[in-house]
């Protein structure tokens, strides 16, 4: 039998041993165990190292900061009801239970008007006569239960009657009483128009109060 060269066994040696070899490193490589997975803790935390942030605020603004913690509280305010003006009793007070009837606000301005207008109607001191104290209905001779029930008189028809639209704006706009007393004038309440304010009472109307069973109770 022929043999082989012996340069052909050492080249086949060398090849066996490499083979021989990478065979031991993959295995070697297949057999080493595997590292854990970081959790989700371990991202978080390296994320925010990652991308720390922060910010500083100078003195300026904290002093500027510091003048602005005064609280600042929105206004109120109530108005009165009926039973407030009733329970008063005087003329000033029914001619606010006009204005408050008729939606209109209660001010200087419309108590000036009305009360001096119940003034040209009846004197100061007999103002509830008839418990109608701006004569209206049946000629100005109206009789009413009560001077609750002729306030709601009054402001039905000064906010209903066409013939005294002007008197409910200027009263609705809180008029200067010039404004609202030349409505009044130039009105059909009256039919002589008040002479056109010559016989009109421009003074203050003094406060004076009426017998509780006017007011119906």
């Amino acid at each position: 039998m022929t043999s082989l060269p012996p340069t052909f066994r050492l080249v086949d040696r060398r090849a066996f041993g490499a083979t021989a070899g990478a065979f031991i490193l993959v295995s070697g490589i297949a057999m080493s165990p595997l590292a854990a997975p970081p959790s989700l803790a371990d991202v978080r935390a390296q994320y925010a190292a990652a991308n720390a942030q922060d910010f500083r605020v100078t003195s300026t603004a904290v002093t500027a900061a510091a003048g602005t913690t005064t609280l600042v509280r929105d206004a109120f305010g109530s108005t009165p009801g009926p039973d407030t003006f009733i329970q008063g009793g005087t003329n000033h007070d029914w001619a606010k239970l006009v204005l408050l009837y008729a939606g209109w606000p209660i001010t200087d301005n419309n108590v000036t008007v009305i009360t001096r207008w119940m003034r040209q109607e009846n004197y100061v001191d007999s103002w509830w006569t008839r418990n109608n104290p701006l004569n209206i209905g049946a000629g100005g001779f109206a009789s009413y239960s009560s001077l609750t029930e002729s306030a709601r008189v009054v402001a039905k028809a000064l906010t209903t009657s066409s013939g005294y639209r002007d008197i409910a704006a200027a009263f609705a706009s809180d008029a200067d009483p010039s404004v609202t007393e030349y409505a009044i004038w130039a009105s059909p309440w009256a039919g002589g128009h008040y002479a056109w304010g010559g016989h009109w009472y421009r003074n203050d109307v003094p406060v004076v109060g009426a017998p509780r069973g006017a007011w119906g109770g």
